[in-house]
């Protein structure tokens, strides 16, 4: 098996880490652990949350499952004073996929949900799979394995659905899938991957790569158009965007640089549009230093309805293993203040993946790809977690 070759940079850090035990200083949050990871049968490496409207959580972990080794789906749900996680399904390693890497799954309106696996299928270099529930539970189905030729290999990170129920996502090259007869057809439509895409509301889709931010318009032809809107190059702007954009209602993408800013350790950027043709504007609305408010930041933002910004550093902090952020929104002409909510010590997770989700009471939810018990390869195996105000 080729887990190890094809791993990334990214998840290398994250397999890399040990768990680190030590008091925590006292913070006016609260964090409440909804699960802690066993691996084997029951997986390891948590890449985040999704909720599916009705109360529950659902995930993927990219170890662990079957032989301990392929990846497995999970669900978290309510149950008197705690939480309930429940294996919904073990990767084989085979036809179905292995590995779900560094990804959360999308669900549909009609309660199916999407993903992707970043080996396995017919030609073991990965999948795009549909879960669907039934009366006794959730049967798979692959709707597509990737070929290595035009079509790309490995995909990764999360999957957008449009208003007609086609996928889009990243396997090197960006690729849309659309049901067709039987089946579904794969077309690639702009070529270069991304770290994660979103869509607005007249189905333009926006990404970022190591080096640009871009956005795919319809051309109405069944092509797309692509466009630049900034190259990114300055290391005091920031530099190498992993965390997927995120759109505000004026159309500004917001996002993080994993490096550079003010002090090295990565940004958070907003890019707003130019009236004429041109690149847009990258504004940093904050620099981590690598110290309390920690460093790197890999993974999406979320919006509260006040403007405020949250997010998960993956490294640094006062114990070196991650942290889950806000950005208070400035106040007229003021600028965000950065407040760090929660700071892993180890015991209680360890390198934050996948980003948070926010719910009504402004509770965040998310996991954490390290931290939490010791696993049988001797890393620690991730924590499902909630901060609460």
């Amino acid at each position: 098996m080729s887990f190890a070759k094809f791993a990334q940079p990214l998840l290398l850090l994250i397999l890399g880490m040990s768990a680190i035990i030590t008091a925590r200083p006292a913070h006016a949050q609260k964090e409440t652990i909804l699960h802690k990871f066993r691996g084997g049968s029951d997986g390891e490496t948590p890449f985040g949350l999704t909720p599916d409207g009705k109360g529950n959580f659902f995930g993927l972990t990219g170890l662990g499952g079957v032989d301990g080794y392929y990846g497995t789906v999970f669900e978290l749900s309510p149950s008197g004073k705690g939480w309930k996680e429940t294996v919904i399904y073990r990767f084989t390693g085979g036809a179905d996929g292995a590995f779900p890497l560094n990804a959360t799954v999308t669900f549909d309106s009609w309660g199916n949900f999407y993903g992707t696996t970043f080996e396995g299928g017919a030609n073991n270099l990965g999948t795009v799979f549909e879960f669907s529930p039934t009366g006794s539970g959730w049967t798979e189905t692959v709707l597509y394995s990737f070929t290595g030729g035009a079509d790309g290999r490995y995909p990764q990170y999360n999957l957008i659905m449009d208003l007609s129920g086609n996928l889009y996502g990243s396997s090197g090259h960006i690729f849309e899938l659309t049901p067709s007869g039987n089946g579904w057809k794969l077309q690639v439509i702009y070529s270069g991957g991304s770290y994660g895409l979103t869509m607005d509301a007249v189905q333009n889709i926006y990404g970022v790569n190591q080096s640009t931010a871009f956005e795919l318009s319809p051309d109405g032809n069944g092509g797309w158009t692509p466009t630049v809107l900034h190259k990114f190059g300055s290391y005091v702007q920031g530099y190498f965007p992993m965390g997927g954009p995120i759109l505000d209602k004026a159309g500004n993408l917001y996002g993080t640089a994993s490096e550079g800013g003010a002090f090295g350790y990565g940004t958070v950027y907003k890019l707003t549009p130019r009236k004429k043709t041109g690149p847009w504007t990258l504004t940093v609305l904050y620099s981590f230093t690598g110290g309390k408010d920690g460093g790197v930041p890999l993974w999406p933002l979320v919006f509260d309805a006040a403007g405020n910004i949250f997010g998960v550093t993956d490294d640094d902090g006062e114990l070196g293993i991650g942290t889950v952020f806000e950005l208070e929104a400035p106040v007229g002409k003021g600028s965000y203040q950065e407040k760090t909510l929660w700071d892993f010590n180890g015991t209680d997770g360890g390198a934050p993946g996948g980003g948070v989700v926010l719910d009504s009471a402004g509770n965040l939810y998310g996991a954490t790809d390290n931290g939490g018990l010791q696993c049988p390869d001797d890393f620690a195996c991730g924590v499902a977690f909630e901060i609460t105000p």
